[in-house]
């Protein structure tokens, strides 16, 4: 069972992901015609079933990484069409963007980075649950 501080912890850091997903979803929602299992956009409660984008993360132990201990950020789009290899670059440039930006916001008291090592983006330094 995860304490009540992990728990909030991982809630904040998912509204930051749905907020990038709501901008992506704006910015490139219609280019690609969806998954035909996947429901539009704004469909479901939860912006990592729907819509064209499931933007998040997984916690890594940080073995093998310069960083330690972080989050690797996951970008899926729910589609069969091709997307070519410059709008998968740019959309992973705005997530790292978007991500540099809210973080701090989203945890104030925290000096959380965001860096891409191996061709992923991720998310490290004090990931401590208390303020």
């Amino acid at each position: 069972m995860r304490s009540r501080e992990a728990m909030k912890w991982e809630e904040t850091l998912k509204g930051v992901f749905d907020a990038i997903d709501h901008e992506l979803e704006a910015e490139y929602g219609t280019r690609y015609t969806l998954h035909p299992s996947r429901p539009e956009h704004g469909v479901t409660a939860n912006p990592e079933t729907d819509g064209l984008f499931n933007v998040g993360a997984a916690f890594s132990a940080g073995f093998g990484s310069k960083y330690g201990p972080g989050y690797v950020v996951d970008i899926c789009l729910s589609t069969l069409r091709q997307v070519p290899v410059e709008i998968r670059a740019e959309i992973k440039e705005k997530v790292f963007q978007g991500l540099e930006k809210r973080l701090p916001t989203a945890f104030p008291s925290k000096a959380i980075h965001v860096s891409e090592e191996n061709g992923v983006i991720r998310i490290h330094g004090d990931l401590s649950l208390d303020d």
